[in-house]
């Protein structure tokens, strides 16, 4: 397996997704990975810590780019957790569950963040505002509502197929509710 070409492509779609979902210092983009499924393996029967460390390379670079918050989903066995570093959990006032991931229980990309990631700690759930998932590890559960797709243009790494989903705030009321502010209906009269 090409470790520079999955760097590369992690960083394509990442970038991608960074710009459509306008992530910016304080949005949050929830990552889902298999790394098996980049070998072109059933999910959770490879893992791979040198193809984690290239998606990782990958998604830092651009992560460094536009200061938006990561989190990493780790596999059905934890529940599908998420890890992140301290000071944003705290800030987002989320909860820390008390586990270490590693590759047989979380999932090679999760346990390799934990490593990487600064003062990493493990929580149960978020609500992120962007998602990029790397083999089909379902991370909707992660998103805030309403998800709405991304077909980025590279949409396979190795050989995982990736989909991808930003977020938008509900759109509520009736036929006389209005979406977008302008100047003309900022005002009541």
């Amino acid at each position: 397996m090409d470790l520079l070409a999955i760097e590369q492509q992690v960083r394509e779609v990442v970038d991608e997704v960074a710009r459509l979902a306008e992530l910016k210092p304080g949005r949050v983009l929830v990552i889902g990975c298999s790394t098996s499924e980049v070998l072109g393996k059933s999910i959770g029967k490879a893992g791979s810590g040198e193809i984690a460390e290239a998606i990782y390379r990958g998604i830092a670079i651009v992560r460094e780019q536009h200061g938006f918050d990561l989190a990493f989903q780790c596999c059905e066995h934890l529940n599908r957790a998420l890890v992140v570093q301290r000071e944003v959990m705290e800030r987002k006032g989320w909860e820390e569950v008390s586990v270490v991931p590693v590759p047989t229980a979380g999932g090679s990309m999760a346990a390799h963040a934990f490593s990487k990631l600064e003062d990493a700690v493990v929580v149960e759930a978020i609500r992120a505002d962007a998602g990029i998932d790397i083999g089909d590890t379902l991370i909707g559960m992660h998103l805030k509502h309403v998800a709405v797709p991304i077909r980025p243009a590279v949409r396979e790494v190795g050989e995982a197929h990736v989909t991808a989903a930003r977020t938008r705030p509900k759109l509520i009321g009736g036929a006389r509710a209005v979406y977008e502010a302008t100047s003309s209906n900022r005002s009541c009269s």
